[in-house]
């Protein structure tokens, strides 16, 4: 298994073209391993399934071989003690090492269910080409999980994804006589010190402190002497499950209004938070099988971002699709790893919990 995730780390899945090489390794390792694999293509993005067991209910594996982009050497892994290093070790090629190690070591005899693998190429990117896909296509199932690295922790609940774009406008005048003019910019300072005081910024759940607001992008202005009429200001919020998108977006107007501040909003994506709550029968399962396999007490928490987790749920209310991986560190950054002993402890729980009854 370990040979395994050296092999996917020293393929350069950082575009289209290299991750749809990765899926097709895969594919071959798991058809020489003699499972039967089907191939899909959607807009020219490549992933797999395949289905094992039968039964009334469906167990989801998903994982994603693409990886961000990384130095030339970090697709050379290296091994020191028990780290492995390389681009994807963590996130999250050790996930699908696993996911693929464990599919094979299932005994069908042993299984009062279905378990599906899907493997896909474009997370990274937002996933729409491929887990959003199949799950349009009726590839889904009563409990999924997603082999992000969560440290063995059970990443049961995530944030809802709004992206909004905002455009403020003021009145333009010569910059020598700013008082002739109302400033956009001001106006979009003014408005973003007040949003901090909105009620949904007050809000606190079991698994978060606070939703999360952030100011990525700001444009305005291209004179020294003109007072800026416009300024476009985009949020990235990330609301906490039990809030409602569209409350946001009404403090938002509301907030504009009662500052008597000229401004448009416009909703460009959402994703839907993740609600599976602790006494899902699944969780309380998985939390079982956690503990017998290795020991520890199983760890709950809630996910800041988003991942492909989110198409699942959609179809489910938001419940029934999880995170849960390997341990690693510094995923996207110049020394990412993942700890080898948590891949064959992940790949055990997979195993232990597919056949658990």
């Amino acid at each position: 298994m370990i040979e395994l995730l050296k092999d996917l780390i020293k393929i350069q899945s950082d575009s289209k073209e290299g991750a749809n090489e990765a899926l097709l390794f895969c594919a071959e390792w798991l058809k020489e391993k003699g499972e039967a694999v089907t191939v899909h293509d959607n807009n020219g993005y490549k992933m797999l399934t395949s289905a094992k067991g039968k039964g009334a209910e469906t167990i989801v594996w998903n994982g994603h071989v693409d990886v961000v982009p990384g130095h030339e050497e970090q697709f050379n892994p290296i091994v020191e003690q028990d780290r492995l290093y390389g681009r994807g070790a963590a996130d999250m090629k050790a996930g699908v090492a696993a996911m693929m190690q464990a599919f094979v070591d299932l005994d069908r005899s042993k299984l009062a269910r279905s378990v599906q693998l899907h493997i896909v190429t474009d997370e990274e990117t937002g996933g729409r080409n491929t887990s959003k896909w199949l799950v349009e296509q009726g590839y889904t199932g009563d409990f999924v999980i997603c082999g992000e690295p969560t440290g063995l922790k059970v990443g049961l609940q995530s944030k809802g994804v709004l992206q909004l774009d905002m455009t403020f406008k003021g009145k333009p005048a010569h910059g020598s006589r700013p008082w002739e003019g109302i400033n956009a910019i001001e106006s979009a300072m003014k408005f973003h010190m007040a949003v901090a005081d909105l009620p949904f910024q007050k809000e606190s759940t079991e698994y978060y402190e606070k939703p999360s607001v952030n100011l990525p992008i700001i444009k305005a202005g291209d004179r020294y002497n003109v007072v800026p009429d416009i300024c476009e200001m985009s949020y990235d919020i990330r609301y906490m499950p039990g809030q409602k998108k569209e409350e946001i977006i009404r403090q938002l107007v509301d907030l504009a209004k009662t500052l008597d501040i000229e401004m448009d909003c416009k909703k460009e994506e959402t994703a839907p938070a993740l609600t599976t709550t602790k006494e899902n029968p699944y969780i309380q399962n998985l939390q079982n099988v956690i503990l017998t396999t290795t020991g520890q007490k199983p760890i709950l928490f809630g996910q800041h971002g988003a991942a492909d987790t989110q198409y699942y749920a959609a179809v489910q209310g938001g419940e029934g699709a999880i995170e849960f991986g390997p341990s690693g560190d510094d995923w996207h950054g110049n020394a990412e790893y993942v700890l080898i002993s948590s891949v064959h402890a992940f790949k055990d729980i997979l195993v232990a919990l597919a056949h658990s009854k």
